[in-house]
């Protein structure tokens, strides 16, 4: 039984650090700082690129394209780079896979013991905040090549409408009002999103935004991938309502990138 008042904290990080610091690669972060090294070139990691988020009338359509590179190669096909966190929020990330994938995935179980044990959910703004926090940990890293930047989102319950908060590579958070996109494909998403969107438009004007500009992230960029008809790989899509994060369909996914191609 795990008695919080032996670790004068309920933060999870900080409880894993102590308990088992050979589980979590961010806690080295501040050795890896002191080492002022950088990784050994032979050494190449796997890249996520392209994830966006997009404001709509009734909350929020986050996005991301499902490809990884290795250096000049592509290293994976089908990767996640959106993570549900709790019922109203969700979580996008770009940069070096692993840590990437590390951070979402610890984000995830942060949020829930906090809500388990001090027995109320953490708002959408406290999330924001502590998700800045754990940016800040992997500093070490980032400054030898292995960067990770996170897009949330959520729905807030309190101002009835979607957010999207993005990051810098040392932890700073900023809010965005209507959208966003980062990662390598990022400028050429913006520019999509720029002009395509207009206040208060519809899920389903979202989702074709959203579709475009993934296409033409992936038409500019090399990294970036696009939706794979034959071997049936599509971006991977999310909405956040008041109602909860919903996974879009592979299905819907498809009809929307035929529908896209039939009218170039």
């Amino acid at each position: 039984m795990l008695d919080l008042d032996d670790y004068g904290t309920s933060d999870f990080l900080q409880i894993l650090k102590r308990r088992h610091p050979e589980l979590l690669a961010m806690s080295n972060s501040s050795d890896a700082v002191s080492s002022a090294h950088t990784p050994e070139p032979s050494l190449r990691s796997y890249e996520g690129t392209t994830v966006l988020a997009v404001v709509y009338n009734a909350g929020v359509v986050m996005a991301g394209d499902r490809q990884a590179t290795e250096g000049y190669q592509v290293g994976e096909r089908r990767i996640q780079k959106v993570y549900p966190v709790d019922r109203h929020s969700a979580i996008a990330v770009a940069g070096a896979a692993g840590p990437c994938i590390e951070m979402a995935k610890l984000f995830q179980v942060e949020v829930e013991f906090y809500e388990k044990t001090e027995g109320m959910s953490l708002s959408l703004e406290g999330q924001a905040n502590f998700l800045s926090h754990l940016v800040r940990s992997n500093l070490g890293f980032a400054m030898q090549g292995l960067i990770v930047l996170p897009l949330f989102a959520g729905y807030d319950l309190k101002r009835q409408r979607g957010r999207i908060f993005k990051y810098d590579a040392v932890g700073g958070r900023y809010e965005e009002d209507d959208y966003y996109a980062i990662g390598s494909g990022g400028k050429d998403a913006r520019a999509t999103l720029k002009k395509r969107y207009t206040p208060e438009i519809t899920r389903q004007e979202a989702l074709e935004i959203v579709a475009e500009a993934l296409w033409d992230a992936a038409d500019e960029d090399i990294a970036t991938g696009g939706p794979d008809l034959i071997r049936k790989i599509f971006p991977t899509l999310y909405t956040i309502t008041e109602e909860g994060v919903a996974e879009i369909p592979e299905v819907t996914v498809e009809e929307l990138y035929r529908e896209l191609i039939s009218r170039l």
